[in-house]
C-alpha cells in the first residue's frame, strides 16, 4: 500500500502547476458549399515550444515578436492541418492573424479558407499539432455543416476523423468526451490528490483520540459512497454552471482555490476536527473544483445544442475515471488498515506528501510565480 501511495504521489512532484489546463488548441470550422471557413486559436507558449517565438530568451513574448512570425505561424500551423472533400485534398491559405486571450493565456488566432474542388458532402479531417513535441496535445473541433453544429477532439491516438453533412454523429460526439472526461480526472492531478486526500482516513474510525481500523466493508463503503457522492453532485453543479455561462469566475481564482482544498484535505487528515460527515467537506470543496473542470468546455465555445450532448459526456467520463481511482485505492487500503503503518506511514506520510505538492501548487497559482521547473 506504502509503494501505492508512493506512486501515485511522487510523479506529482513534477507535475505542471496549472494541472486543469494542459495544451489545447480550438479549432473552427463551418463547410459552405465547396468552401470551408476556418479559425485557429493556438497558445502562444506552445508556438514558442515548437517554432520559437521569444527572441531575446526573457520568456516574455511581445506583439512584435508574433508579428515577425506570422509567416512561420502560418506555415507550421497549415503543414499540420488537412481538409479534404471526397478524398480531394482541400488547399488553405491564411486570410488574417490576431492574438485572442482564453482563460490560461493568449492564443494566436489564424483565420483561413480552405477552397475544395466539390461541395463538400463528407469531410475528412487530418490534425498533427504539436503532437511530436507533446503527446498530450488536444485539439478541440467546433464543425458546423449544413445548419448543424458538432464538436470533436483530435489527440495523438485520434488525428484522422470524418465528418458526414448530412448527418452529425452524436454518438460520436459523445463517445470523444466521455474518453476526454476520464483522461481530464487522471491527469488533473489535483483533483487526484484531493480524493486521495478524502480517501486515506475513509478505512478508519476515530476513536478515543487516535485512528483505528474500522470495522466491517460496509460501513467503509457507505463511507466512501457518500464522499464520492457528495463530490460528484457538487462539481456536476457547479460544472454545467459554468459551461453554460451562467457563473463565470476568474481563473487564477478557480486554480488557487482547488489548490488551497487540497491543502486544507490533507491538514483535516493530521488534525481531523470533522471524522463524521466528511462528505460536507467534499461537496463544499467539490462545488470549485467544477469550476475546474468546466475551463475546456468553455473555452471551446460551443453552441446550446452541443454543448448539453458535451457536457453530459464529459461529466459521465469523469465519473468513470474517479470511480476506476477508488476502485484500485480502497480495497488494497482496506486490506491493511490493522497494519501499524497504515495510520503511521500510509495517512500521516501521504497526507504530508499531498500538503507539500498542493502547497507548490497554491504558491504558483496565487502568486504567478514559477516553482518547479515544468
Amino acid at each position: 500500500m506504502i509503494h501505492l501511495v508512493l506512486a501515485i504521489v511522487i510523479p506529482l512532484l513534477a507535475a505542471p502547476a496549472w494541472a486543469h489546463k494542459p495544451s489545447d488548441s480550438y479549432l473552427t470550422l463551418t463547410v459552405q458549399q465547396d468552401r470551408i471557413d476556418g479559425q485557429w486559436d493556438i497558445a502562444l507558449r506552445d508556438l514558442d515550444n515548437a517554432i520559437g517565438l521569444n527572441r531575446d530568451g526573457n520568456g516574455e513574448i511581445t506583439w512584435g515578436e508574433v508579428r515577425d512570425k506570422h509567416d512561420a505561424i502560418g506555415a507550421y500551423a497549415l503543414s499540420r492541418l488537412a481538409l479534404a472533400a471526397g478524398k480531394q485534398a482541400c488547399t488553405a491559405q491564411i486570410l488574417e492573424q490576431l492574438i485572442d486571450y482564453h482563460s490560461d493565456g493568449a492564443y494566436s488566432v489564424l483565420r483561413f479558407r480552405a477552397d475544395c474542388r466539390e461541395p463538400i458532402e463528407q469531410l475528412d479531417v487530418g490534425y498533427q499539432l504539436l503532437f511530436d513535441i507533446d503527446a498530450q496535445h488536444k485539439g478541440l473541433l467546433r464543425l458546423t455543416q449544413g445548419g448543424h453544429t458538432t464538436s470533436a477532439i483530435f489527440s495523438q491516438e485520434s488525428p484522422f476523423q470524418e465528418f458526414s453533412t448530412a448527418k452529425p454523429s452524436r454518438w460520436n460526439e459523445s463517445r470523444q468526451f466521455i474518453h476526454e472526461g476520464i483522461w481530464h480526472i487522471w491527469l488533473g492531478f489535483d483533483h487526484v490528490l484531493f480524493l486521495l486526500a478524502l480517501l486515506l482516513p475513509a478505512v478508519l474510525i476515530r476513536k478515543e483520540g487516535r485512528w483505528q481500523a474500522a470495522g466491517d466493508f460496509s460501513s467503509v463503503w457507505w463511507n466512501v459512497i457518500s464522499i464520492v457522492t457528495a463530490f460528484t453532485l457538487a462539481h456536476s453543479l457547479t460544472l454545467s454552471l459554468a459551461a453554460l455561462e451562467i457563473v463565470r469566475l476568474p481563473s487564477r481564482f478557480v486554480e488557487s482555490t482547488i489548490a488551497a482544498s487540497v491543502v486544507l484535505a490533507g491538514l483535516g487528515n493530521l488534525y481531523p476536527t470533522m471524522t463524521t460527515r466528511r462528505w460536507l467537506v467534499s461537496f463544499g470543496f467539490g462545488l470549485i473544483h467544477g469550476f475546474g473542470f468546466a475551463a475546456v468546455l468553455t473555452d471551446l465555445g460551443l453552441p446550446q445544442n452541443s454543448l448539453l450532448v458535451s457536457l453530459v459526456s464529459f461529466n459521465v467520463g469523469v465519473e468513470i475515471g474517479q470511480l476506476a481511482i477508488v476502485a484500485a485505492f480502497l480495497p488494497l487500503a482496506y486490506l491493511i488498515r490493522r497494519s501499524w503503518s497504515y495510520p503511521r506511514l500510509v495517512l500521516t506520510g501521504g497526507s504530508l506528501a499531498v500538503i507539500a505538492i498542493a502547497l507548490v501548487w497554491f504558491t504558483e497559482r496565487a502568486f504567478d510565480l514559477r516553482l518547479t521547473p515544468l
